[in-house]
C-alpha cells in the first residue's frame, strides 16, 4: 500500500469514526441547559444556513385568470415549523434560505380570534375582504377555520420514536426532547398511554406502553436517553405504529411522535416505501407528529413530506418556549377534530380579472378531488385556527362597493377518518364601511413578511415599516405573546 492511499484510508476512518460516535464527553446526558437567543442584539453578523440543512424549492403560485379558471382548490396546512425555523435562523445569526419560508406555516403558527363552532360542526368558517396593503389597486381575501374547542380530550396513545444517535447529543436536540417529554408526560390524563422506542446503532422498546399516572417509570425511562452511535434506525418506524397498533384506543388520540435532528435512516430503503407505510398506519387511525431539532442535519424536506402523508403534523423545536407551546399550551392540537380537510373557492369573474393564492403551494388540489373523499388532505386540531389568503385583481373599472359578491368560500371535512365528508359554504362580500378586522391585519402583516423573505416578485411596495404597522394594529388578541414576539423578530429582520 503506497503513502497516498494509506493516509486516504485513515481520513477515511477517522470521518467515520466521527460521524458514528459522538465524544463521550458530549454523549452523556449532563446537565441541560438551553437558554431563549436574545432577539435584540443588533450586532449580528449573519451567516449562511448552516450546511447540511435541506428544503424543498418551490415557486410562489402565480395569478389566475377567473375567466379562464374561476375556481381554487387546496388543502389545510396546520403545521408551524417553518416558522420556528426562520426564529432559530434569525437568533441564531443565520441567513434565512428563502426556500424554507413556507407563508400558510407561519400564518397558522399563531391562533386567530377566529368565532367557535356552534352549529354541531366540528368546525366554523369565516372569511373577509378588503385593500391589499402591499397593492391597493389590488384586494386581499382572508379565509379562517376554526376547530372546535374540547375541554375535555379523548384519551390518548402516544409513541414517542427518538433518534438517540450521536449527532442528537448537544443540549438543543436530545436534551430538549426529553425535557419536553417530561413536561408532556406530568400534563397528560393520568390514564392516558405513553410508550418508548430509541434508534440509533439498534432499535429498542425503552418504555412499554405505560399510563400517564406512573410518572416516576416514565421519567426514569427519559432519563436513561443517551446520544451515541451511528443513526441505522432498523425497522425503528414499524415497531413505533405497531406499539401504537397494540395499544389503540377506540375513540382516542393514538399517534407516533417523532423526534430527530433530520435523520431517516429508519430502516426503511426509498422515500415511496417510507411513505407508504405512514400512509398504511394512517389509514388505521394513527396520525403522526414530526418534530424536527437543531441545526446542521436537519432534513425539512423529509420531515414536511412524511407528516403531510402520515395525517400528521411539523413542527420544529428550536428553544424552551417552542418546547411549551407544542407540548403544553396547545397540545390540544394533538387531538384532531377534523380530518381530510379542504377548501375551495369559486371566484365572480363579473367583479374578479384574475386571483393568486398566498403560500399553500404544496397543498394545492385539482378542482375535482375536492368532493373525492378518498383523497387525502390536512387534518385540524382542536381549538386550531387556520388562515389562508388570495390576491384578488379586480376587473378593470370595477370597484367593490358592498353591494357584489365576490368568492364563495366552500369547505369539506370527515369528523373522523373514514366518514364521509361534510360540506360547508361561506359567501364572502366587500364591506368598506365596516373596515377590516385585526385579524384581517395580522394576517396580511405575516403574509408580507414571508413575502419580503422569499423576496418574492409579488410583494409590491411591502416594506417591512409596513408589516410592523400591520401587526401594531392587531396586538388587542395576542394568547401567550406571540404577536408582539412577531414584532421583535420582524425588528431583528429588517436590520
Amino acid at each position: 500500500m503506497n503513502k497516498l492511499m494509506f493516509y486516504a484510508l485513515l481520513c477515511a476512518c477517522a470521518f467515520q469514526f466521527v460521524s458514528c460516535a459522538a465524544d463521550d464527553e458530549n454523549s452523556g446526558e449532563g446537565s441541560y441547559d438551553v437558554e431563549r437567543t436574545s432577539l435584540t442584539n443588533s450586532d449580528v453578523m449573519f451567516e449562511p444556513i448552516p450546511s447540511g440543512d435541506k428544503f424543498k424549492e418551490f415557486s410562489d403560485n402565480p395569478f389566475v385568470s377567473a375567466h379562464e379558471q374561476k375556481t381554487s382548490t387546496f388543502s389545510v396546512d396546520a403545521d408551524g415549523a417553518s416558522y420556528s425555523i426562520m426564529r432559530r435562523y434569525l437568533g441564531s445569526g443565520y441567513k434565512i434560505d428563502p426556500q424554507s419560508v413556507r407563508i400558510e406555516e407561519f400564518l397558522n403558527y399563531f391562533t386567530f380570534d377566529y368565532p367557535e363552532p356552534d352549529d354541531g360542526n366540528a368546525v366554523k368558517i369565516n372569511g373577509e375582504i378588503g385593500v391589499c396593503p402591499w397593492n391597493q389597486g389590488n384586494y386581499l381575501l382572508r379565509l379562517g377555520v376554526k376547530g372546535q374547542t374540547v375541554e375535555t380530550l379523548p384519551l390518548s396513545n402516544l409513541v414517542f420514536l427518538i433518534d438517540v444517535s450521536g449527532s442528537m447529543y448537544s443540549s438543543d436536540k436530545l436534551p430538549l426532547f426529553q425535557k419536553c417529554l417530561t413536561t408532556l408526560a406530568k400534563n397528560l390524563n393520568p390514564e392516558d398511554r405513553i410508550s418508548i422506542v430509541t434508534y440509533s446503532g439498534d432499535v429498542r422498546r425503552l418504555l412499554e406502553s405505560t399510563p400517564a399516572k406512573e410518572v416516576e417509570k416514565i421519567t426514569s425511562a427519559i432519563q436513561q436517553l443517551k446520544a451515541d452511535g451511528c443513526t441505522n434506525g432498523g425497522f425503528a418506524l414499524k415497531m413505533a405504529y405497531e406499539e401504537a397498533l397494540n395499544n389503540f384506543i377506540e375513540g382516542g388520540n393514538n399517534r407516533v411522535i417523532l423526534g430527530t435532528d433530520g435523520d431517516f435512516n429508519l430502516g426503511v430503503t426509498s422515500t415511496d416505501e417510507l411513505l407508504d407505510i405512514v400512509k398504511g398506519y394512517a389509514d388505521k387511525g394513527i396520525y403522526l407528529t414530526a418534530c424536527g431539532f437543531g441545526t446542521g442535519n436537519l432534513n425539512d424536506a423529509m420531515m414536511e413530506t412524511v407528516s403531510n402523508s402520515g395525517n400528521g403534523t411539523y413542527e420544529y423545536i428550536d428553544g424552551e418556549a417552542q418546547m411549551l407551546k407544542v407540548f403544553l399550551y396547545e397540545r390540544s392540537k394533538f387531538y384532531s377534530v377534523a380530518s381530510d380537510a379542504k377548501c375551495q373557492v369559486t371566484f365572480n369573474p363579473e367583479y374578479v380579472d384574475s386571483y393568486r393564492l398566498i403560500g399553500y403551494e404544496n397543498r394545492v388540489m385539482s378542482n375535482k378531488d375536492f368532493t373525492d373523499d378518498k383523497k387525502d388532505a390536512g387534518e385540524i386540531g382542536a381549538g386550531q385556527t387556520v388562515t389562508a389568503l388570495y390576491e384578488v385583481v379586480p376587473v378593470k373599472d370595477v370597484v367593490f362597493d358592498g353591494a357584489e359578491k365576490i368568492a364563495v368560500f366552500d369547505f369539506r371535512y370527515k369528523p373522523s377518518l373514514g366518514k364521509e365528508s361534510i360540506p360547508l359554504s361561506f359567501t364572502a362580500g366587500y364591506y368598506s364601511e365596516k373596515g377590516v378586522s385585526e385579524n384581517f391585519k395580522f394576517a396580511a402583516s405575516v403574509a408580507a413578511y414571508g413575502m419580503l423573505l422569499r423576496d418574492s416578485k409579488y410583494k409590491g411596495s411591502a416594506t417591512y415599516g409596513m408589516v410592523k404597522n400591520l401587526v401594531s394594529e392587531s396586538l388587542d388578541f395576542d394568547p401567550q405573546g406571540y404577536r408582539a414576539e412577531f414584532l421583535e423578530l420582524v425588528s431583528k429582520a429588517e436590520k
